[in-house]
């Protein structure tokens, strides 16, 4: 496998970690409401777990409000049960043909905590970035000990493959930032 390729399938790699990190941060919850915090909880569908944003229509209308009104007035029930079950701890009250989620301000503790398993994910994600970068120099160390490519290729490749690690960890390190900055902002 040339360098090229192996430097490619890397920065892949890299950058759908970096997507994971960025979903799992939108299920974190700040001060203000966002739909992102309900759209992944999944619903008993007719006995398929189905996610709430593909039965319903989110919205946050007010910043400590979210509402959602589901497309089948009947899966309202499943909707709330699904919500009481989650990890969220939000009460939902239903009304009528929609569902109010009420969102209750942080408390300075809470929002710290928050704060350090945001920071945690984050260096999971470095983690699942610096194994890509130990599989990649591995793939170009074999390829030079098997004569496919020279010294000066392997030291090339190992530094692209660096760049692109420090470019994917400055990007993680800046929506860690970002995310911990929104938690501790009202």
């Amino acid at each position: 496998m040339p360098v090229k390729e192996i430097f490619t399938e890397a920065e892949s790699k890299m950058k759908k970690t970096l997507e994971v990190l960025q979903s799992e941060l939108k299920t974190l919850r700040t001060a203000r409401a966002s739909t992102a915090l309900v759209e992944n909880i999944k619903v008993d569908y007719y006995g398929t777990p189905t996610s709430l944003k593909s039965l319903a229509a989110l919205s946050a209308p007010q910043p400590d409000l979210i509402v959602i009104k589901p497309f089948d007035p009947a899966s309202i029930k499943e909707i709330e049960k699904a919500i009481k079950t989650s990890d969220l701890s939000l009460a939902p009250i239903v009304d009528a043909k929609l569902i109010r989620l009420s969102i209750p301000p942080l408390t300075e503790e809470r929002r710290k905590q928050l704060v350090g398993q945001v920071k945690q994910i984050g260096e999971q994600s470095k983690i699942g970035l610096r194994n890509i970068r130990r599989d990649a120099n591995k793939h170009l160390e074999k390829q030079e000990k098997d004569k496919l490519i020279t010294e000066d290729d392997l030291k090339k490749g190992n530094k692209q493959i660096d760049d692109i690690t420090k470019k994917y960890t400055d990007e993680i390190d800046a929506a860690v930032k970002h995310k911990s900055d929104e938690m501790m902002l009202d």
